[in-house]
């Protein structure tokens, strides 16, 4: 879980949190599950690859406003293919829902600049706590 107060510039003249705020802090919540996975930008640049995300839905259920903290719950899943899913969902501190982003990647080898198949192996080959990433 991952908490993050809005921020004034991540506002819309409506005075609340604007869409690309929400793909902001979805990154950097699935960046948080990787590092406490124990991966490195490093790591991956010396495996020469990298995530890449291929589509991302937000359905928005009740609004953020300046002073609000968010919580973000993040979900990883795996299938057989080259892709996985990421569902994460936002909440208020009393539990409202404020958000749900899901989304597909994958894994880019950087030197075929090509999805790698089952990126769970390569994930679990990269992680010190594979469980952040629901492995």
């Amino acid at each position: 879980m991952v908490t993050i107060a809005v921020r004034l510039w991540d506002l819309d003249t409506n005075g609340h949190v604007r869409g690309s705020a929400y793909l902001d802090y979805a990154d950097h919540a699935r960046w948080e599950c990787v590092r406490a996975a124990g991966v490195s930008l490093d790591a991956l640049a010396e495996a020469r690859v990298g995530p890449v995300n291929l589509e991302t839905t937000v359905r928005f259920q009740h609004e953020l406003r300046a002073g609000d903290e968010v919580h973000i719950a993040t979900a990883f899943s795996y299938g057989s293919g080259k892709t996985s899913r990421v569902s994460q969902r936002f909440t208020l501190a009393d539990g409202t829902a404020v958000a749900e982003v899901s989304s597909v990647g994958g894994l880019l080898d950087l030197r075929t600049r090509r999805l790698l198949p089952d990126p769970a192996s390569h994930w679990r080959a990269l992680a010190a706590a594979p469980h952040h990433l629901g492995l």
